[in-house]
């Protein structure tokens, strides 16, 4: 058990490093970078959901964790979105309002933090959200019709969440310094 006590956090720090990774394989113009990228974006998912399980499974749930965790989860969309703009795969107007929910969590996130706050971990339909992006992404990089319709539901949703963050964030009890 104690050998796992820092596994969680390591694979959230190897997800952050995963996102230069992408953005190298995504714009290298190999043979199917796209694809190869779309795999690093992938394996950045599965890494989310073992860390999420190992810290919840062995009670590795660290505050670190809590504020690191979501970034990188944000930070691999934002580039994924950010590179599917770039080969117009997706509306500018959509990343814009992807990187306005995510740049405000992120700031959000901050600020709480700055206020003596516990951070807020990430609840179901946060988790749900992230889901859905990453099953909207794959579908819109492999082109599959109505997958950028699907993918501005998705925002919607996202925003939806970040109402419930808020809600839940207004509610939360300063902690003791």
């Amino acid at each position: 058990m104690n050998r796992l006590r820092y596994l969680p956090n390591m694979l959230t720090v190897f997800r952050l490093i995963l996102v230069p990774v992408y953005f190298f394989v995504f714009f290298s113009g190999a043979p199917h970078a796209m694809l190869w990228a779309l795999g690093v974006f992938l394996l950045a998912g599965l890494t989310d959901i073992l860390d999420g399980y190992l810290a919840r499974k062995y009670q590795l749930v660290t505050k670190l964790g809590i504020v690191l965790d979501p970034l990188a989860d944000k930070l691999m969309v934002l580039s994924v979105i950010l590179s599917l703009v770039i080969v117009k795969f997706i509306d500018w107007w959509l990343a814009v309002l992807i990187f306005l929910r995510d740049i405000g969590m992120i700031v959000g996130g901050a600020i709480l933090a700055g206020t003596g706050r516990d951070p807020i971990p990430a609840d179901r339909w946060g988790k749900t959200t992230t889901v859905f992006f990453y099953v909207a992404i794959v579908l819109v990089v492999l082109r599959v019709p109505y997958s950028t319709t699907l993918l501005a539901a998705v925002i919607v949703l996202a925003f939806a969440t970040s109402l419930n963050y808020l809600q839940k964030t207004y509610g939360e009890k300063k902690h003791p310094s």
